[in-house]
C-alpha cells in the first residue's frame, strides 16, 4: 500500500468489493490505499489499515454511546468519537484535548471533518449503496496537514457505514412495527 498522503489532491474512493462481506477498500487509480474490514456482519468492532498503520474501531457504551480509536494490538484510546444524532453528526476528541467536529447531510450521503476553526478537513461525499457501499473520498490542503490524517479518513468511513446501519435497522424496525 501507499501513503494516503501520496493521493491528497488525487480522486479517491471507498468501495465495498463483496455484498457478503463487511470489507471496504479506498483507491485510487487502481492502488488500494487503505483497507475498513468489519470482524463480523454484525459487530462493531473494526481493522483500519494504511500504509503508516493499523488501528481498531469500536462502539462502547449504551446510554452514550461513542466510537473508540485505538492503535490496533493496544488498549490506549487515542481518540473517541461522541455522535449527537440531533445535529447529524458529533464531535472527535483526541487524546491530547483537540476536536474535530463531524455533520452530514440530511440524506446521510455526504459526511466531513472540520476543524475547531470550521475549516474543512476531510469529505466523504456521494455517500450510496444498499449492497455495495461507496464513496468518493476529498482531502483539503488544512487536513492534509494532520499527523491524524491516515485514520481520520478510515474512521470518517467507518463512521459513514455505522450511521447508514443504523438507519436500514431504524427502517426495518418501523416497517415491522407498522
Amino acid at each position: 500500500m501507499k501513503r494516503i498522503l501520496d493521493f491528497v489532491g488525487k480522486e479517491m474512493s471507498w468501495a465495498q468489493p463483496s455484498a457478503m462481506k463487511k470489507e471496504f477498500e479506498l483507491e485510487s487509480g487502481g492502488e488500494t490505499i487503505a483497507t475498513l474490514q468489519f470482524r463480523s456482519s454484525f459487530g462493531s468492532f473494526a481493522t483500519a489499515r494504511t500504509a503508516e498503520g493499523s488501528w481498531t474501531f469500536k462502539r462502547v457504551g449504551f446510554w452514550k454511546p461513542c466510537i473508540t480509536v485505538r492503535i490496533a494490538d493496544s488498549e490506549s484510546e487515542i481518540a473517541a468519537f461522541r455522535n449527537n444524532t440531533w445535529s447529524g453528526g458529533g464531535s472527535l476528541e483526541l487524546a491530547d484535548g483537540r476536536r474535530f467536529p463531524a455533520n452530514s447531510n440530511f440524506w446521510h450521503t455526504r459526511y466531513e471533518f472540520k476543524n475547531e476553526n470550521d475549516d474543512s478537513l476531510v469529505r466523504f461525499v456521494r455517500i450510496r449503496g444498499a449492497l455495495h457501499m461507496s464513496s468518493n473520498v476529498e482531502v483539503t490542503p488544512a487536513g492534509a496537514q494532520l499527523p491524524e490524517l491516515p485514520w481520520l479518513v478510515v474512521l470518517g468511513w467507518y463512521l459513514s457505514i455505522t450511521m447508514h446501519d443504523d438507519a436500514s435497522g431504524a427502517a426495518a424496525a418501523a416497517a415491522a412495527a407498522g
